[in-house]
């Protein structure tokens, strides 16, 4: 007990030794973290600005049919390019692996601020004799999925400021309500909150949220359906799974590997959402069509929102999505 305690605290002691280090203060440096880590711990990250358009701008542009830009799919491809940025930057980074299974990717630099935590990863190097780092993955000593939880937990506490904005969460549920009224389709669109410290003030689904560990992306929905929009069990129990999206966009030290799963739910003509967490600022109920003009011509909607909802105008038929599908496969 007494050495592992203090193993901990040297651990600790060199931890805090790096963050006071040049190298460490070169690295918050080059970090632009817009949006938080997919680690299960939680700490804050600074706010980002608040969007500078309204509900106004986003319906103007919605509205305006004069452009004839309908068939024009290059606005879309933008949109899964903002979402899968930094390829380029992939050999920066080293697997991470638990018994032999990539789980995600380490900035070169980061891992560096591994090498005091010895009782939780080991850093393997190359074969050739040289320093080069050709993976990590966590010490043999740790059998059980919280044993690990737990060491790289402390660990994520132990290096502070270095990953901010840590939820309790990984992955994604997004869930597209809609409603038919007179045989046209309308899809319910929130404007997120300003004080939201991702994202503030931007578009967004109607329900979306992180998935936390230990609860099934059904009942998530479930939940979400009720803080987000005020939706009661009784409808939102009808939410149709419509399958995952995924995406992976590096910047500066992060590599997001996301997915996101997607719903559907159809919603009663007469439903008004109500936001019950703060996280919404208000909501509005416009045609498909003109929610496919905001994706196309604007920045407004959180960026990989603009995924799902291309992928809810593909399944639901829009009049020019044939072209559309035969240029994305040929991509």
């Amino acid at each position: 007990m007494a050495a592992t305690a203090a193993s901990s605290f040297s651990a600790a002691a060199a931890a805090a030794a790096r963050r006071s280090s040049p190298s460490h203060l070169r690295l918050l440096a080059r970090r632009h973290l817009p949006f938080s880590s997919t680690v299960s711990f939680s700490a804050a990250a600074p706010p980002a600005a608040a969007a500078s358009f309204g509900w106004e701008d986003a319906l103007r542009v919605a509205a305006d049919d004069r452009r004839g830009d309908e068939s024009d799919l290059s606005g879309y491809f933008r949109k899964v390019d903002t979402c899968n940025r930094g390829m380029d930057k992939k050999g920066e980074f080293v697997e991470f692996m638990v018994e032999d299974q990539v789980v995600g990717y380490i900035h070169q630099g980061f891992v560096e601020h591994l090498r005091d935590f010895r009782d939780v990863f080991t850093i393997a190097s190359g074969s050739n004799g040289n320093n080069n780092v050709e993976h990590v993955t966590l010490h043999s000593s740790l059998r059980t999925p919280d044993e690990r939880t737990n060491a790289v937990g402390s660990v994520i506490r132990s290096l502070g400021d270095l990953i901010p904005g840590i939820r309790n969460e990984a992955y994604g549920v997004h869930m597209n309500g809609y409603v038919e009224k007179e045989s046209q389709k309308f899809l319910w669109i929130a404007k997120r909150s300003d004080t939201k410290q991702t994202f503030p003030g931007m578009l967004d689904h109607l329900v979306a949220g992180g998935l936390p560990y230990g609860i099934s992306c059904e009942e998530n929905v479930i939940k979400e359906c009720e803080e987000e929009a005020g939706i009661p069990r009784s409808i939102s129990s009808n939410a149709t799974s419509v399958g995952a999206i995924s995406y992976m966009d590096i910047e500066g030290f992060r590599y997001k590997r996301d997915v996101l799963f997607c719903y559907d739910l159809k919603l009663p003509p007469d439903f008004v959402p109500n936001n019950e967490d703060g996280e919404v600022d208000s909501f509005r109920l416009i045609p498909i069509p003109h929610a496919a003009n905001i994706i196309r011509r604007t920045h407004f909607f959180k960026p990989n929102c603009n995924l799902v909802i291309i992928d809810f105008l593909f399944r639901h038929g829009l009049p020019w999505l044939p072209k559309a599908a035969a240029k994305l496969e040929e991509r």
